[in-house]
C-alpha cells in the first residue's frame, strides 16, 4: 500500500498529545457491502446502513478494490453526468485517468487525488489507462461525494489536482502513525485540497500497537474508515477492523489504537478519516445528482437529456457511451 510513505517518520511535524482535549464517544459502527460500479470494478460502499444526517456534508464513499487485475481486466465507467456537488477520487495503489467535458482531467497515481467540482453540471469519464488494461495490475482507491450548499449548486464546474508530493506529511504525537493530510488542516498544519465545503480528510497509517490521538475541529463531525489491518477505537476501545466506518459522536478527538498483532497481510492499520461542517439542508439524491428537491433532480435528468450539461469531447477512439446513473 505506497500511497505516500517517508523513509524517517522522525523527521516529520508532530501533532500535539492534545492532553486536554475531550475525546469523541463511538456512535456506530457499519460494515460496508460489497458491490459493483462502472463497467464492474469491486467497491466497498462505506456509508451504506449510516444515516445521511450523520455523514453530512458527506453523500457517498466507495472504497475501489483492492484488487489484483489480470492482462484485460482492468475496469472503469462510461461517460456519466453531475450536478450538485463534489467528486474527490484518491489512488492509492494503480492508476487512473479522468477527463470531463469541461477541459479538467490527468492521470493520478500513487497517492494523488482527483478533486472535480460538479456544480450547475458535467459530463466526465475515469478509466485506468490503455497500457494496465494490457498490463493488468494492482487498483486500489477511493471516490468520495461531498455535498454542496444550495448556494453553490450552481456554481461553475471545476477540476483540481492534487498530487501525492504536495500532501502535509506529518506524525502522530507517539511517532506511530503518518499522517497524510489531503485536506483541510489538522494541528495548524493545512492539506493542498481546496474544497468548496469546509472538510478535512487524511490517510493515517498506524503502527501495530501505536496510538493516533487526533485533535479534531468541534464543528465538524467525524468519520474512520479502517480499509486494512484492525484495532479500537474511542476511549472505549471498541474493536474495529477492515471494511468498518465508525461514526464519532462530540468532542474535539479522534482516539483510535492499532491492535498489538496485524495480519501478515496488513501488517499496519490504514485508516481514511474524513469530517466537515454539516450543511444541514434537505437532500435529494438520485443516481448522479445530488440536490435540494426531488424537483431539482428531475431538472438535472431533463437538463441531461436535453443536453444542457453539455457534450463529450471528441476524442479518438474514446468511449461515447453515455449513462445516467
Amino acid at each position: 500500500m505506497p500511497a505516500v510513505t517517508v523513509k524517517d517518520i522522525s523527521v516529520l511535524p508532530r501533532v500535539s498529545a492534545a492532553h486536554n482535549l475531550r475525546a469523541r464517544g463511538v456512535l456506530s459502527v457499519t460494515t460496508a457491502p460489497q458491490g459493483f460500479e462502472g463497467e464492474g470494478f469491486p467497491v466497498r460502499r462505506a456509508f451504506a446502513g449510516v444515516d445521511i444526517a450523520a455523514l453530512d456534508p458527506f453523500i457517498h464513499l466507495d472504497q475501489m478494490g483492492e484488487v489484483e487485475y489480470a492482462p484485460g481486466e482492468p475496469k472503469g465507467t462510461p461517460w456519466h453526468p453531475h450536478r450538485g456537488f463534489e467528486t474527490v477520487t484518491y489512488i492509492i495503489d494503480g492508476i487512473f485517468d479522468h477527463r470531463d467535458n469541461n477541459g479538467g482531467g490527468g492521470t493520478i497515481t500513487n497517492g494523488d487525488t482527483q478533486w472535480m467540482t460538479a456544480g450547475a453540471g458535467i459530463l466526465h469519464i475515469e478509466t485506468p489507462p490503455e497500457h494496465l488494461v494490457m498490463s493488468g495490475g494492482l487498483f486500489h482507491g477511493f471516490q468520495l461525494w461531498v455535498n454542496l450548499p444550495a448556494a453553490k449548486k450552481w456554481s461553475p464546474p471545476a477540476y483540481q489536482d492534487v498530487r501525492a508530493a504536495d500532501v502535509a506529511l506529518l506524525s502522530s504525537s507517539d511517532g506511530g502513525a503518518l499522517i497524510r493530510v489531503i485536506a483541510g488542516e489538522i494541528d495548524g498544519y493545512k492539506g493542498p485540497g481546496t474544497t468548496q465545503t469546509p472538510i478535512t480528510l487524511i490517510h493515517a497509517t498506524v503502527a501495530a500497537g501505536a496510538e493516533l490521538r487526533l485533535p479534531w475541529r468541534k464543528d465538524y463531525n467525524a468519520l474512520v474508515y479502517t480499509l486494512a489491518g484492525r484495532g479500537l477505537v474511542g476511549e472505549e476501545r471498541r474493536p474495529v477492523e477492515m471494511g468498518e466506518l465508525t461514526v464519532f459522536g462530540e468532542g474535539d478527538l479522534i482516539v483510535v489504537r492499532a491492535s498489538d498483532n496485524q495480519e501478515s497481510r496488513s501488517p499496519e492499520m490504514e485508516l481514511f478519516i474524513l469530517g466537515g461542517q454539516p450543511i444541514k439542508e434537505p437532500v435529494a439524491w438520485m443516481g448522479p445528482f445530488v440536490m435540494n428537491t426531488k424537483r431539482e433532480v428531475l431538472q438535472a435528468f431533463e437538463d441531461f437529456q436535453n443536453g444542457v450539461l453539455g457534450s463529450i469531447p471528441a476524442v479518438h477512439n474514446a468511449p461515447t457511451t453515455l449513462i445516467e446513473g
